[in-house]
């Protein structure tokens, strides 16, 4: 008995590893890996680089991948307010020996003013330096560079011009270039925004206006939008879970990335649920990053999970999850499919608690950085490494619960005639 529970024991741990490899296939980050998001002010708002590890940790909850969010207010590629570009990449780049690190620079570096053929040298040359010094310093090191975010001259007259984004999108394209001419990785945080800005602002220009409110830094609903760029150049998976059911035939027809098990059908069905990931969490009473939604794919790019049943009798069916009534839904609705993580489910309050796990454990790191480590680093001394190190450990506990809070849990599912 104890070599067949050893068995079953192996044949169910490959199968774990089988699943997370088939999910994984095609993703840019691997297990293991340790991401540093670098850049200014629009980094420093640890907003779409937040999204964008809850995603991550809430889509592969097996994922060991760890996050440090380094961005710096005013930075350009020399350095800025957190000292000279050698200081900010030693101390909060290499420091954490990252496997990947995304840079975002450019917003500070064109000046705010009509493109200058000085400030372009200065930023081209000073881009290609940092990649070298982390090239050099981190072997084997994977780079995202990021084609800079968008200022807002759409939903407001452009200052000059032609207008600033175009100077942003003339250093993107040489960021582009260069990202080819280094066979590095490359993100556009810059085009899909500001096509979902046009849309958004046609539907409602007051709102608008309030996806990037300074014409700078991006609230949720920009960020949001930011962080959808980045994984979909990362590869990110679109499908949450997704589950076919025959009610005629009561069966199975189709569960990917989930197990749905002990299907009962009569007059109504139900199942159990286990899924290997959960949707990504977003408030959708937010008004402009309810708009942000609307005028993109973010939906079908990122939050897919969709729940189809075929072959109903009864015109209507209310959907409970663990007793909890979460829609009513005609029999062709069903039939077509409807997307669970659009809907207020367990499963998508599961996902809002890890991320704000995310949200807390980025907040004590940012605290033990930018108010403890920097200021008083001239001044280091046991004790002071001391507190750094308490802080850690708070942070790592934190981290704990968070991937604790993102571990799949089972759910009952029930359809039951109107």
């Amino acid at each position: 008995m104890k070599a067949q529970s050893r068995l079953l024991y192996l044949l169910l741990a490959w199968l774990s590893l089988s699943s997370l490899a088939q999910a994984q296939d095609g993703f840019y980050l691997k297990p293991g890996d340790r991401v540093v998001f670098y850049g200014d002010s629009i980094t420093d708002q640890r907003l779409y680089t937040t999204f964008v590890e809850t995603y991550i940790v809430t889509r592969f909850p097996q994922l060991n991948v760890s996050f440090v969010h380094s961005g710096w207010g005013g930075d350009r590629v020399t350095g800025g307010g957190g000292g000279k570009i050698d200081e900010r990449l030693k101390r909060d780049v290499i420091t954490y020996k990252p496997t990947v690190v995304t840079i975002m620079l450019g917003m500070n570096d064109g000046g705010y003013r009509a493109f200058d053929e000085k400030l372009f040298e200065n930023y081209s040359t000073g881009y290609q330096q940092i990649i070298q010094t982390l090239k050099s310093a981190l072997p084997g090191l994977r780079l995202t560079l990021i084609q800079p975010s968008p200022y807002d001259d759409v939903t407001r007259a452009p200052l000059f011009d032609g207008g600033y984004n175009a100077v942003l999108l003339r250093y993107s394209q040489f960021i582009k270039e260069l990202a080819q001419k280094e066979k590095l990785q490359v993100a556009d945080l810059n085009t899909s925004v500001v096509a979902a800005v046009t849309k958004a602002n046609t539907a409602n220009a007051t709102v608008a206006q309030r996806l990037i409110p300074d014409r700078v830094h991006p609230g949720a609903g920009g960020h949001l939008l930011m962080a959808a760029a980045l994984l979909k150049a990362w590869g990110a998976p679109a499908v949450v879970t997704s589950v076919e059911i025959d009610a005629t035939s009561k069966r199975v027809v189709r569960a990917e990335n989930t197990k749905a098990a002990e299907l009962t059908a009569a007059d109504s069905l139900s199942w159990t649920q286990t899924d290997s990931a959960l949707p990504m969490p977003w408030d959708m009473n937010d008004a402009p990053l309810a708009l942000a939604v609307r005028s993109s794919s973010v939906v079908e790019d990122l939050n897919r999970q969709p729940l189809k049943v075929t072959g109903l009798a009864a015109a209507r069916y209310t959907l409970k999850i663990d007793g909890e009534e979460i829609g009513s839904f005609t029999k062709e609705q069903l039939a077509e499919g409807i997307n669970l993580a659009t809907l207020s489910t367990p499963m998508l309050r599961q996902a809002a608690a890890v991320h704000a796990l995310t949200l807390k454990h980025n907040s004590m790191h940012a605290t033990r950085w930018r108010q403890v480590q920097v200021p008083w680093q001239s001044e280091m001394s046991p004790t002071l490494q001391k507190a750094m190190d308490a802080l850690d450990e708070l942070e790592l506990d934190l981290i704990k619960r968070q991937r604790t809070a993102a571990q799949p849990k089972p759910h009952r599912y029930e359809l039951l005639p109107n």
